[in-house]
């Protein structure tokens, strides 16, 4: 490589802020990837991505104990244009986020002496760190056990991950899309379930009677909707009383550009809109809210929804049967 060439990279390198706090932190200290996210507050994805970067390049090393790896600054042997710009940088760099990270670091490194137990290193950060097996599929899949369905519609199935999930835990699953391949994808991966059905059509226009289903799943589909006050309505007429919807959806954006390339006709939704076409549509709404935000730009944000169709008795459901079913009713064939 070039001399101008190496000195671009190298002005690269360091020319990232994430890069510089991680570099000043560990210039005095060795510490796990976990320790560094509690310290710096970042997640985990990101600290990793960048720890790789200063590695690769010989800024940083790591040392191995066990399951946990340990990163410092590579002193002894990093290249010497390295250390000759960190030595000027270093000198220069004094700032309060700097002072408040070398301040979280020594209260990590006091609780390190005091406790090997990962859990107790990072209560009140779990989600944010990373353990074998701990995964949010993982979890999903747990918590199904909780879950006890009856006859489920899930309106813009796609190719059945969600229903491959929820079948075990319903009496009867229906898969509806508007695309043929698709839906021949759903068939796919369900095939040998039988209790799950295929239905092509649209979401605007279902083809069921009337009170059909005890749950509908509209997720991420309202986007893609011409009408979406007509879903809702449609969703909320096959519903039999007691019965659950659950949406998912963007929340109101202005990133028309990127969603379009995923076929979306409608820039997400504002969560009091959402609620009032619920209630407009006969539904009891008891919960609908922005529940999540992406860690990554352009950080779009997810409204979840729940709402039920009132019982004929007041608003109490109807008894279930052993497998937590509605006793009385009778799924589509």
């Amino acid at each position: 490589m070039d001399t101008i060439g190496s000195a671009v990279d190298l002005l690269r390198l360091f020319g990232d802020s994430t890069r510089l706090r991680l570099v000043s932190l560990l210039e005095k200290n060795e510490l796990t990837v976990a320790e560094i996210t509690k310290i710096t507050q970042l997640p985990q994805s990101r600290v990793s991505t960048h720890l790789g970067k200063l590695r690769d390049a010989g800024v940083l090393r790591d040392r191995r104990e066990g399951a946990l790896a340990y990163y410092a600054t590579n002193d002894g042997s990093a290249p010497a244009s390295v250390l000759k710009l960190w030595t000027l940088l270093g000198r220069e760099l004094d700032e309060p986020l700097l002072r408040s990270d070398q301040e979280r670091c020594q209260a990590v490194l006091r609780a390190r002496q005091g406790t090997a137990n990962w859990p107790e290193a990072v209560a009140g950060q779990m989600e944010r760190h990373y353990s074998p097996g701990r995964t949010w599929e993982a979890t999903a899949i747990g918590m199904m056990g909780l879950l006890h369905l009856g006859d489920v519609l899930d309106a813009g199935s796609g190719d059945g991950t969600i229903a491959a999930l929820l079948a075990s835990r319903s009496r009867r699953v229906t898969c509806l899309d508007i695309s043929p391949k698709v839906l021949q994808a759903c068939r796919k991966r369900l095939q040998g379930l039988d209790n799950v059905d295929f239905v092509l059509g649209d979401v605007q226009g279902l083809r069921f009677a009337d009170a059909s289903f005890d749950q509908v799943l509209l997720l991420n589909l309202l986007t893609y909707a011409t009408d979406p006050a007509r879903a809702l309505a449609e969703a909320a007429r096959v519903l039999r009383p007691g019965g659950d919807l659950v949406v998912t959806t963007l929340a109101a954006h202005e990133q028309r550009e990127v969603t379009a390339g995923y076929g979306h006709v409608q820039v997400g939704f504002r969560p009091q809109a959402l609620r009032d076409w619920l209630t407009e549509v006969g539904l009891v709404v008891d919960r609908c809210e922005v529940t999540s935000r992406e860690k990554r730009a352009p950080h779009f944000a997810v409204v979840s929804a729940f709402a039920r169709k009132a019982s004929s008795r007041t608003g109490t459901r109807k008894p279930t049967d052993e497998t937590g079913s509605p006793a009385e009713k009778e799924g589509p064939s």
